[in-house]
């Protein structure tokens, strides 16, 4: 091999480890890239998503099709933010972990709600206030109510 090919072949090496090296630093090191979920959106407030269950298509076979609707049916939104400001904590035991809430000016971290040019094949967009027709929300716990004119027993 002559003097020629073998500083082509160093130069050519040299890049390519820069640039797996640069690349390491990026992704592994910083977490400078962009994650997207699918996260819980609340129907009654926001114009979500709607994935139904449907054991048709082959959902259900494993049993997951349950025919309630409270838990074949799951509103939710996409979400996008960069893995380093992701917090490190378990959303399933810690209800204050957030880890796609967008902390205010955040860059590169954005919701991504229901409309018609955005609906995936097989899925739908919820309406907030047809939702709220037909799901009223429910008094909370301790909350009494008293019709006019009945009195309270002692």
């Amino acid at each position: 091999m002559d003097k020629k090919s073998k500083i082509l072949f160093a130069v050519v090496g040299l890049a390519i480890a820069i640039s797996v090296g640069v690349t390491y630093w990026r992704i592994m090191v910083k977490k400078n890239y962009i994650i997207s979920s699918q996260v819980d959106c609340d129907p009654a407030t926001e114009k979500c998503f709607v994935w139904k269950c449907d054991a048709t298509l082959g959902e259900g076979e494993d049993g997951a099709c349950t025919g309630d609707p409270e838990v074949d049916v799951w509103y939710y939104k996409n979400a996008q933010r960069k893995a380093f400001n992701i917090p490190l904590c378990d959303p399933e035991k810690d209800e204050t972990c957030l880890p796609f809430q967008c902390n205010e000016g955040e860059k590169d971290c954005s919701e991504t709600l229901c409309d018609e040019t955005n609906v995936p094949e097989g899925e739908s967009c919820n309406d907030p206030e047809e939702y709220l027709k037909n799901n009223p929300a429910e008094e909370e716990e301790g909350d009494v109510s008293v019709e006019e004119g009945s009195e309270i027993e002692e």
